[in-house]
């Protein structure tokens, strides 16, 4: 309806034809094989979607086959936003980026499924060990891919891997208190906004809470 509206239909029409798979190529296996970094998006039973990131090493998302994928979870922040989803919606966007060679991109579209340690291992025995060293998957993703199709490299910037700082080289707060309020830099308000303000933020923070 959209691609009508803006007259784009027949040029999606090409694309599909093209570039869109219901299976991994053998280049977009070797594609995913050399990657560090990967893109999530995932949404909950109604819908409402999160994005996130993961990183690894070369890689880390390993192409079982050419129709499923798999990569470690770890232990984080406890709030398991993308797993909690994958449990009430199992539709999973993946996106690859190769930011420093040929600056390209791959989308894969697909279900997936949590499975622990154990159950994956018994039906890959070769998955890598230690890819984290000190660190043991808390499970696996599961997915099977349903499309996979290339992004354009037209607004993909160009990054050159570089040294990670030591956290004591720089004035950053930590994590945990990065994106959290800070001392105001000037007078709090007073009387009923302030009020509201602060109940309003016991509210949330009680139905995060019950979440």
């Amino acid at each position: 309806m959209v691609q009508k509206q803006f007259g784009t239909a027949d040029r999606a029409a090409d694309f599909y034809d093209r570039q869109m798979h219901d299976f991994l190529t053998p280049p977009m296996r070797e594609f995913i094989a050399s990657q560090t970094m990967v893109f999530l998006s995932t949404a909950d039973a109604g819908g409402a979607c999160d994005s996130t990131f993961r990183a690894g090493p070369p890689g880390f998302v390993i192409a079982l086959d050419d129709r499923t994928l798999t990569y470690p979870e770890y232990r984080g922040n406890g709030v398991l936003a993308s797993v909690g989803n994958i449990t009430e919606n199992p539709h999973l966007g993946l996106l690859f980026i190769d930011f420093t060679r040929h600056h390209i991109g791959l989308h894969i579209n697909g279900s997936a499924e949590l499975r622990t340690e154990q159950e994956q291992r018994a039906e890959y025995p070769r998955l890598p060990r230690d890819t984290a060293p000190g660190r043991q998957p808390q499970m696996w993703i599961h997915m099977t891919v349903e499309e996979a199709y290339v992004h354009c490299s037209k607004h993909i910037p160009h990054l050159e891997p570089a040294p990670r700082p030591r956290a004591s080289e720089t004035d950053r707060p930590k994590d945990a208190a990065y994106f959290t309020e800070r001392e105001p830099a000037y007078p709090a308000a007073s009387g009923a906004d302030s009020g509201d303000s602060t109940a309003g933020s016991r509210r949330l923070r009680r139905l995060w809470l019950r979440s």
